[in-house]
């Protein structure tokens, strides 16, 4: 139930009174055992304090109106509707949902000398911490439940949601102690879980409007800077994308960009890998231990991996090359799962392929966008951190995936949290 004046739960039959009936009303569909809704909640209560007086703040438990959600078109929690005179307004928004977008949302319901009016009541606030971590994927995560139980105020600071990239993984077999295969998004709830109740707080879904490594520092949506003793980049890395239709809507349902984490799960299966440097040819190697057949897709007339491995892929029996193809579209199906659509680039001929899982594999990018140049990177931009992941700039350590190191895994970037929240630790004390 929510704890402002200025907010209401209602049920479907007082949908039309509530809501349809009024001037202004903003609505969040929202679930119980939802991370995503507790992150909405930190923002929807505050900005109704704000907005309250001019524009209703409703809430509707999805779970148990699911006849009106699916006839407004909410298929997931949260999701956050705009009503003007009865009529849907402006954006839905849905997922990990930034306060800048519910502002702009909120703005275009009212006359712009109310908004101004609004904004002017925006009070600016500072916070101090023991430690403020970038990041809360494994490394963060992992750092933030040591330092928390060492009794060191530790924030949480991620433009996304926590989890990190492993919440994008259909399934993790290879994190000691868990017997069964893992959903990744289950892993990475309970360990936010375990940083919450070790008492971690969290700025989850935020705007970073700057980060200052070297006062250890950042400002976060436009009101709130928080300042910190010792600071943990913790941010990973990302693949790079191919840029084609149905990529986005299919990671992590038939798109991987992980060998060695998915390609278990396509025992006797066809597989396609997008690439042609050392990486791609290396995991489909590697992808070809389980498959039934690897077809590797590049756009270039010959492979960029080094001579061994291009041999050890010439010899492989289950690999097949379509070189001097691009991928335009990437499609899903009920029946043979996915489907690749490629253009020859010598006759500009296209055709699909039929697959059962797609993997990319051309080239991950670390998420260093808000640091700046005073930081000690290696040639493809990772932090170079030492044996305590402490970085070059005094006070600032690095862990995970965002670090430069020979492997990039799960259980690397725990270690990593836990080797700087220990190192820190030491070091305030």
């Amino acid at each position: 139930m929510a704890s402002t004046s200025f907010i209401r739960e209602i049920n479907a039959d007082q949908f039309q009174t509530e809501v349809l009936d009024a001037e202004l009303a903003i609505v969040d569909f929202y679930s119980d055992e939802c991370p995503p809704c507790e992150v909405l909640a930190t923002k929807f209560e505050p900005l109704s304090e704000l907005y309250g007086p001019k524009v209703k703040f409703i809430k509707i438990f999805r779970q148990k109106n699911r006849e009106l959600a699916t006839a407004l078109g909410v298929t997931g929690s949260p999701t956050l509707l705009f009503y003007k005179n009865g009529k849907p307004v402006g954006e839905k928004l849905a997922g990990g949902i930034l306060r800048s977008r519910i502002i702009k949302n909120l703005d275009s319901l009212l006359p712009a000398e109310e908004v101004k009016a609004i904004h002017g009541k925006i009070q600016q606030k500072d916070t101090e911490a023991d430690v403020l971590i970038i990041g809360g994927g494994p490394a963060g995560l992992t750092a933030g439940i040591y330092l928390a139980q060492a009794h060191l105020k530790t924030i949480i600071v991620d433009t996304a949601l926590p989890g990190g990239y492993v919440a994008t993984t259909h399934q993790v077999s290879n994190f000691p102690g868990f017997i069964a295969p893992l959903n990744g998004y289950m892993l990475s709830h309970q360990m936010t879980e375990q940083a919450k109740a070790n008492g971690v707080e969290f700025r989850a879904a935020v705007e970073l409007d700057e980060v200052d490594i070297e006062t250890k520092s950042v400002r976060v949506d436009g009101f709130e800077t928080i300042q910190a003793k010792k600071m943990i980049l913790a941010t990973g890395s990302k693949p790079k994308e191919l840029g084609v239709p149905g990529e986005r809507e299919y990671q992590g349902h038939g798109i991987s960009y992980c060998a060695t984490c998915d390609a278990k799960y396509y025992n006797d299966k066809d597989v396609v890998v997008i690439g042609g440097g050392n990486s791609a040819v290396e995991e489909s190697l590697f992808i070809a231990k389980f498959a039934r057949s690897v077809t590797i897709i590049h756009r270039s007339s010959h492979l960029r991996a080094n001579k061994e491995a291009i041999a050890q892929v010439h010899a492989e029996p289950k690999i097949r090359l379509l070189l001097d193809h691009e991928v335009t579209e990437i499609k899903k199906y009920a029946a043979y799962d996915m489907g690749v659509v490629i253009r020859n680039n010598q006759g500009d001929v296209t055709e699909e392929v039929k697959t059962h899982g797609v993997f990319i594999f051309i080239g991950f990018i670390p998420n260093t966008e808000h640091f700046c140049e005073c930081l000690r990177t290696d040639k493809w931009g990772y932090i170079e951190a030492d044996n305590q992941m402490r970085t070059n700039v005094p006070g600032v350590y690095s862990a995970g995936d965002v670090n430069a190191k020979l492997y990039r895994q799960i259980t690397t970037a725990v270690s990593d949290g836990t080797i700087a929240a220990i190192s820190i630790t030491k070091e305030i004390s």
